[in-house]
């Protein structure tokens, strides 16, 4: 008897957790999204705001890649080598028919 009462509450509790992570889903999709404050420029804004000014400046420096005409490799623009008007990842492959 005990072992059935054991399994009844496992049950119980279990059927629990799912309704209450169901309920704290549904609430948190139909919240709206929280404003983010605007902070004036020149303050210090912590890490996410150090994160973003990263990822804009990684952005910013960020160099054109070019797919070789040979074995279709992507490279960096700096490494070029044009010949009959496509891009090559080096001078073999500039000797090389494209494929």
């Amino acid at each position: 008897m005990s072992r059935l009462l054991f399994w009844i509450a496992l049950a119980v509790l279990v059927v629990a957790a799912i309704r209450s992570k169901l309920r704290q889903a549904v609430k948190r999709h139909q919240q709206p999204p929280d404003p983010q404050p605007v902070q004036p420029p020149g303050r210090a804004q912590g890490a996410a705001g150090q994160a973003a000014r990263a990822r804009a400046e990684a952005v910013a420096n960020a160099e054109t890649m070019l797919c070789c005409a040979h074995c279709g490799v992507y490279y960096p623009a700096s490494e070029n080598v044009a010949a009959a008007g496509r891009d090559y990842c080096s001078a073999a492959h500039a000797q090389l028919a494209p494929l």
